[in-house]
Parts: C-alpha cells; structure tokens; sequence
C-alpha cells in the first residue's frame, strides 16, 4: 500500500521533531510546515534545514494566512499537528483549512498527554489545555474530519529522569519526595517511541475516529518502583521523604504560573492515578497491542543515559 503524505505542523518543537523523523523513518513523503514568521529563530531554521536534507519536504504558509494554509494541505493526506501548548487554539485555523481542503484522510491533533476527555475535573490553572483541547475536538468532530487523537500520557524526559520530582529534569543526589504512598501507577513512554506509535497510527484503519492510548506495560510503574530501578542503576539510595495530597497542593500557592500549571498535572497523574483509573472503552485502541514489532523503550534502559 502506498505511503500517505504527511504534512506536520510544529515540526521543530519539542514533539514535531520526533513526528517528522518518525514519519521519515516510515518511509512516508514528509512534509513540514514553515511559518515566514520564523525570522531569526536559528536553531528552527537550522532544523528544517536537516529535515530537508533528510529527504522532507519544506512546505511554507502562515496559520494567519488561510489561502496559503489550504494550499498546503491539499498537497498531502495526513496532517499532524504538534502545535505548543501556547499555541493549541491555534488549531481552529488549520481546522478550517483541512475543512476547505476536503483531502485529509487523518488529523492528528496536538495532543499526546493525558487524554483530556478524563480532565473534566482537573485542577485551575492548568485544565485551561485540556479545556483547550476538547475545544479543538468538537470542532474536528463537527467538520467531520477524520481523525485519531494520541494520548501518550508522560514523557519520561519530565516524569522518570527526575524521579518525579519538580523544577529539575535530572535525577536528585540525596532526597526525593515521595507523593502520597509512592504507590499510584503512572504511564511513562520514551518521546521517540510516541512518534513511532503516532506515525504508525496514521494508515490504520483500526485507528481512525478513535483515541490511541500508548501503554507500554512494562511501563505502567509506580513512582516508588521508577525510584528502585535509579537506586539499582546509581548503586545509591536516596532519602525518601513522604508529602501528602494536601501539602503538595499547598506547595503551589503563591509560586509562578507554570509551577502551578505543574503542581496541578503532578497531583493528577501521582495522587489520583489519572493515567490508570480508567479502562480503554469502545472508542480507544492500545498502542503496543496494535503495533507489537514496535521495540520500545524501557525505563530501566532510559534511566542509563543520567548515569
């Protein structure tokens, strides 16, 4: 079967750029949006620049610029959208321009979190993107785009290399906080392997109009037992220090916006088990069971690169 073409959007982000190596990998005709808004962003403009040397194609337009956004989405099949957090209503535009196009037989919007239709719930301020999300869901719905909405639930970069621990990305040398008992299961991917996953999802039919959830079983962990793999690997132990539910909430008082954004997902994902308390309905599809010759990362291997 021929490869779809893939547009993504946000291809040199944080998420985008593992979308268009794993699209490439796959051996799909890769294209990458580039905004004429990018100016003197160097280390941007250096990046498409080995995307196209990759073999992507460079695709400009402006998310402002309707006309030019329809133009380009009407040269692909699928398109990915890894628009930042900053920038999610951002999306209303592509929609409407994948809506004019009639092409698109995949959108893949920017998601790749916790599954936002479980965050009715969530905590101020950080629901305002999962609010944001479903905002973006029933538009594609309406329009009746086909789609698959990703929930690759924790990047391990933010959630194992620091043993869970926040303001810090790398592990702590003698204390870690545990959050509650230490005992809640949470969902850790490697951020390569949720592109892999993605990209794999884009020609399935098994996929489409429905939630893909990548849960790699032998990464369902709790934060106890992310902590037990760094202590065999490090050959140290750290001093573990409990915090209840209510005084990590109350850490975030008063603290910058984005600690608080961070203290409200770290509540959900440590203390409630929002990864984990619900079972894959009708709807959804599990990543790993669709896609078994997918060798994916282990948190014992990812833990290896902070030695």
């Amino acid at each position: 079967m021929e490869k779809s073409r893939v547009l993504v959007v946000g291809g040199t982000g944080f998420v985008g750029r593992r979308m268009v190596r794993a699209s490439l990998a796959e051996g799909h005709p890769t294209f990458v949006l580039t905004r004429p808004e990018l100016g003197l962003a160097v280390d941007k403009v250096q990046m498409l620049l080995s995307f196209k040397a990759q073999g992507a194609r460079l695709l400009e337009a402006s998310l402002d610029d309707h006309r030019s956004l329809v133009a380009a989405v009407r040269q692909v099949d699928v398109v990915v959208s890894a628009m930042s957090g900053y920038d999610l209503l951002q999306q209303l535009k592509l929609v409407e321009a994948i809506k004019e196009a009639g092409n698109i037989k995949r959108f893949i919007p920017s998601e790749f979190g916790m599954d936002p239709a479980m965050m009715g719930h969530a905590i101020e301020p950080g629901r305002i993107t999962f609010d944001q999300k479903m905002v973006i869901r029933r538009a594609i719905e309406d329009a009746n785009i086909p789609h698959t909405y990703v929930s690759a639930n924790s990047f391990a970069c933010f959630f194992v290399g620091n043993l869970g621990q926040m303001r810090t990305l790398v592990p702590p040398k003698e204390k870690v906080l545990i959050y509650g008992d230490g005992n809640t299961k949470a969902i850790f991917i490697d951020e390569d392997d949720a592109g892999t996953y993605t990209i794999k999802s884009i020609d399935d039919p098994r996929t489409l109009n429905r939630t893909l959830y990548i849960r790699p079983k032998e990464n369902i962990l709790t934060q106890k037992e992310v902590i037990a793999k760094w202590e065999n690997l490090s050959g140290k132990v750290l001093e573990k220090i409990p915090i209840t539910g209510e005084e990590f909430l109350a850490s975030g008082e008063g603290t910058d916006y984005i600690n608080q954004v961070g203290v409200g997902h770290f509540y959900h994902i440590y203390y409630e088990g929002c990864l984990t308390n619900f079972e894959i309905g009708e709807n959804g599809a599990e990543a790993t069971l669709l896609y078994p010759e997918v060798e994916y990362t282990r948190m014992d291997e990812y833990l290896k690169r902070y030695l």
